[in-house]
């Protein structure tokens, strides 16, 4: 009776002792990766010298209605303002299309056109099922070697982080600095993301979905309407 009850006790301790590593290791990748990707997130006015391949806009919720959440419309606005002032003559709209009811590309390039972009500039990513995935292919399918991300700032450490594993030269704008409804949840998960994809950029698996290349130089409706 006792060894059992010694057995059970050295065991949540070596639990106990196992989730304290795990915990330091998570807060110890995410700030790895915010010190080293710091110096690659740049102001709006340190674009215009950065010539980019595309602007490369990460998608994220739509809503029930099909308009752009406001954290969504934040990044479409900062993409908008930076083609505008020339960082980059194509943009890049990624996201989420594996289902014909939740689209997120086509809700950001029609958002971009309605701002008097014209639509041959405005190429889409219908497989842009999480970061790694969007990041790859921008490489990978859409042959862009420099590219500019834009997203939130607590998001852009981990994007740029896998850009540069995967060869790409990228750099990070952030969209407008507000603070989101559940952004506490927010952080945390991406602190665990961070560590995940840390590991992810070293294996370097493919992404869900490659397919033919569909450079970036070229026109951006060939992207029209694929699901």
């Amino acid at each position: 009776m006792r060894k059992n009850k010694s057995r059970w006790k050295r065991g949540i301790l070596c639990l106990f002792c196992l989730g304290i590593i795990g915990i330091c290791l998570i807060f110890g990748l995410s700030a790895y990766m915010e010190r080293h990707t710091a110096k690659r997130i740049l102001s709006a006015e340190d674009t215009k010298e950065i010539q980019a391949d595309c602007i490369l806009i990460l998608g994220c919720g739509v809503r029930p209605d099909g308009s752009p959440s406001l954290m969504l419309r934040d990044r479409l606005e900062t993409a908008v303002a930076l083609y505008e002032m020339g960082a980059s003559d194509r943009l890049l709209a990624n996201g989420d299309h594996g289902q014909k009811e939740y689209d997120e590309v086509n809700t950001m390039k029609e958002y971009i056109l309605a701002r008097g972009i014209p639509s041959e500039v405005v190429f889409m990513d219908h497989a842009g099922f999480s970061t790694y995935d969007s990041v790859y292919r921008a490489g990978g399918v859409f042959q862009a070697k420099k590219i500019l991300i834009v997203s939130q700032n607590y998001h852009l450490p981990r994007a740029l982080y896998l850009a540069e594993r995967l060869g790409l030269d990228a750099y990070g704008v952030a969209a407008q600095d507000v603070r989101y409804g559940g952004q506490s949840y927010r952080d945390l998960r991406e602190k665990i993301a961070r560590a995940k994809d840390f590991f992810v950029a070293w294996i370097q698996p493919n992404p869900k979905y490659l397919g033919e290349a569909i450079p970036v130089s070229g026109d951006g409706n060939v992207t029209n309407d694929k699901e």
